[in-house]
């Protein structure tokens, strides 16, 4: 297994880990500017419990690096633009801002930090285990069957006793430290399964999709989804449903009202084959829901799955995702729960 100080020595290394930007929260909680995509300079320092200085020479010594991962500076009107839409509170002249992106860049270029020490140990970790592991293809069940209250007893046990468990024997235990990541990410799999059957039987209530359904979402070109999801809307009762322009909708294809006067925002993307949504696309929309006022609901609409990073983003910012398989039963008959 690769030694975690590789990735300071490393761009091709650390280039090829970046998209597991979850691993952050893994480690700790990584704190948000309002516009749930970025952080500030003072931010990062608190994140990885060093001084601002130390932040400040690592951008001069790998600005271009971090540039690439979404690092940028904004000034004039561009930072009033961005203080007024995401309502930062700032008087400087300039504002230095991190994507999540560049801040696990910063984890893999820190050297006097022991959280960023903590932070590439796990990242690596977790790519070795990806690397090794036997891929597993789950086996469809029909999630309706799955008793309720089992499934919430069963995800409070591992969330709440287990997990936390293994993190503690991680810690303390240098033999068996990979056994127990292994051991450890089986149990959080699980976890995630639960928590995924539990959504998606509180999320949607109606028929199973039928093979015209599946083949319909198939032959439908991008703008012919964004208006079958603006007829699904119009179909639940929502009111004031718009397809904005392409040119003009920066990050929105569609706004619309509940029947109970909410507002909605929605973005789709119609992917075909085994593409997911990656975490840059959630980010976008996320930033857009906010930056066009307060929307009530902002939904993201996909013909495929969701990135791990993209659910993240999307569980951190409020964002309701409907995947494929959502998409299919509310496009045969069931109610969006969201839409109330």
């Amino acid at each position: 297994m690769i030694n975690e100080s590789a990735l300071l020595e490393s761009k091709s290394l650390r280039d090829g880990v970046l998209e597991r930007t979850d691993v952050l929260d893994r480690v700790k909680v990584l704190s948000l500017l309002p516009d749930g995509m970025h952080v500030t300079t003072a931010m990062v320092a608190a994140y990885f419990e060093v001084g601002l200085t130390a932040i400040r020479s690592l951008v001069l010594d790998h600005r271009a690096e971090l540039e690439t991962n979404g690092y940028h500076v904004l000034t004039g009107s561009e930072l009033s633009s961005f203080k007024e839409l995401s309502g930062t509170q700032s008087r400087s002249a300039s504002l230095a801002l991190f994507s999540r992106r560049a801040v696990l860049n910063v984890a893999m270029l820190l050297r006097d930090s022991e959280v960023a020490r903590q932070v590439r140990v796990y990242l690596l970790d977790m790519e070795y285990l990806a690397r090794t592991q036997p891929v597993d293809n789950p086996v469809h069940t029909d999630t309706g069957s799955l008793d309720d209250r089992i499934d919430r007893r069963i995800t409070h046990i591992l969330g709440k006793t287990v997990v936390p468990m293994f993190n503690a024997l991680i810690e303390t235990s240098g033999e068996h430290r990979r056994e127990l990541i292994a051991l450890r990410q089986d149990i959080e799999d699980v976890e995630k399964r639960l928590c995924w059957h539990h959504r998606r039987i509180n999320s949607l209530e109606g028929e199973a999709p039928t093979d015209q359904v599946k083949a319909s979402i198939n032959a439908m070109t991008w703008k012919a989804f964004e208006h079958h999801v603006a007829d699904l809307l119009r179909r639940d009762g929502c009111t004031d449903v718009a397809v904005r322009q392409a040119r003009t909708d920066r990050g929105i294809d569609i706004t619309a009202r509940t029947p109970d006067g909410r507002s909605i925002a929605v973005q789709c993307k119609n992917r075909g084959g085994r593409s997911t949504v990656p975490s840059a696309d959630m980010q976008k929309f996320a930033g857009a829901a906010r930056a066009i006022g307060r929307v009530d609901i902002a939904l993201f609409v996909a013909t495929c799955n969701f990135s791990h990073e993209a659910q993240a983003v999307a569980d951190l910012s409020d964002v309701i995702t409907v995947n494929r398989e959502e998409l299919e039963t509310w496009s045969a008959g069931a109610r969006l729960k969201a839409l109330g």
